[in-house]
């Protein structure tokens, strides 16, 4: 008997030494680097692709890039991005050689936008979002806009600040989350006239699901449809003074969902931040004055088609 008790503490301690051993391995090192894919891409470009792909940037890339002190794309610290995740930044996206994207190529923004692998190798967690799904015409229309003389893309000499990714950042970069593949086939744009498929398209393009599920940890990105508490809401993000503010559940639900929501109420909510003749909306939610009535009517018929899914979330106060 003493002798198993001896190999079984054995066992305790030596497994307890390899954890130990691979928690300071991890907190020491950074996110991992990958090989990258040299790929041939050059982006096409006229007035029309720049605008949408204007469009688009403004409500993916500048909510979280912009410096909202001086108004450009230079990056700043994502306020939102909870703790647990680390001292985030975003960086400087404007065409800038040194600090900016100004030496990076077409394919090269095409592959960190497609898989999350930046130039020199290095992985980008989720707290950038990812573009797997998005149709090839409108990644060729954001890179066609972050090509352009759009005063937002001028060069600018501000230097990034390092992103300082917790231990569980890390840990979940070796575990879970990884690069994406290039898609294997052209990605069409949706039917417009399908509201429900364009409704689709832009729920999860629009990263509307990431913040909307239960957990950044448990998102499915390349199934989106799989992330845990899929729209139900519950999800933790921080406004800027660091206060969690729980994200809504989305579903039919209708007790706790927006099953009862009318497609005009939904409208008002997004667009302009307006429920019931109040101003709801609080950062890290912004409203999307971008887009228009039919895309958020879209994106209504959408989400009452997802299964419901009963999932009471407190309204969170902005102060």
């Amino acid at each position: 008997m003493k002798k198993i008790l001896k190999i079984i503490g054995l066992l305790i301690i030596s497994l307890f030494t390899i954890a130990a051993a691979g928690y300071v391995y991890i907190n020491a090192t950074d996110v991992p680097k990958y090989e990258t894919l040299k790929i041939d891409y050059q982006v096409k470009s006229d007035s029309l692709t720049i605008k949408r792909g204007k469009k688009l940037a403004l409500m993916l890339c500048a909510n979280c890039h912009m410096n909202h002190e001086t108004g450009k794309l230079t990056g700043t610290k994502m306020l939102d991005a909870p703790t647990e995740f680390g001292e985030i930044y975003s960086q400087n996206i404007t065409q800038d050689k040194t600090y900016g994207i100004g030496n990076w190529t077409d394919a090269e923004i095409l592959y960190l936008l497609r898989t999350g692998v930046k130039k020199d190798g290095q992985y980008t967690p989720p707290y950038m979002a990812k573009l797997p799904h998005m149709a090839d015409d409108d990644i060729n229309a954001i890179i066609s806009f972050l090509r352009s003389d759009d005063p937002l893309m001028k060069a600018d000499p501000t230097p990034d600040t390092p992103t300082k990714p917790a231990f569980l950042t890390k840990l979940l970069c070796r575990v879970a989350w990884k690069p994406f593949p290039l898609p294997s086939e052209k990605i069409q744009l949706p039917d417009t006239t399908n509201t429900v498929a364009l409704g689709k398209y832009l729920a999860i393009n629009l990263d509307c699901y990431s913040c909307h599920s239960a957990d950044f940890k448990t998102n499915n990105f390349l199934e989106p449809e799989l992330s845990k508490g899929y729209f139900a809401g519950g999800n933790k993000p921080l406004n800027r003074d660091g206060k969690v503010m729980l994200t809504p559940n989305l579903t039919p639900d209708k007790e706790t969902g927006i099953g009862n929501w009318s497609k005009e109420k939904f409208i008002k909510a997004v667009r302009f931040g307006i429920v019931d003749d109040k101003t709801s909306l609080a950062y890290p939610m912004t409203p999307y004055t971008l887009l228009t009535d039919k895309e958020v009517a879209a994106i209504y018929d959408y989400l009452q088609t997802i299964p419901p899914i009963k999932n009471k979330v407190q309204k969170s106060q902005a102060n």
